[in-house]
């Protein structure tokens, strides 16, 4: 079964949401919000996809982290900042069931579910 992550008012999840229900793909939707995450899913994620991916570095939740805490990330701290604030997360993250994908991209995703 194909997963999507994200929060449900993000404008890139609003179209990737789109693009899955235009091409008759059935998923399920993982609202990291409301459905929480898991530490130990979480830190598979950042040790596959590495935290600099990750990691949205260019969103407001991001700029608002303390100085020191953006200039000292790594994955160990970024499993616990994405914990605390999962709007942090990069999105979306489509689970193929074969991988993940980081992003919305219709050629990759197109690629990825054939």
């Amino acid at each position: 079964m194909i997963t999507l992550f994200g929060i449900p008012n993000c404008d890139t999840m609003k179209k990737a949401r789109t693009w899955l229900d235009q091409q008759s793909i059935e998923y399920t939707f993982h609202n990291y919000r409301k459905d929480g995450l898991d530490k130990n899913w979480l830190k598979d994620r950042i040790d596959e996809l590495g935290w600099e991916q990750v990691v949205n570095r260019r969103g407001t939740t991001w700029r608002k982290l303390p100085e020191d805490t953006r200039n000292n990330m790594n994955a160990e701290t970024a499993v616990e900042a994405l914990l605390e604030q999962s709007g942090m997360i990069k999105r979306p993250l489509l689970d193929t069931g074969n991988g993940y994908l980081l992003g919305f991209s219709a050629d990759k995703w197109s690629e990825a579910l054939k």
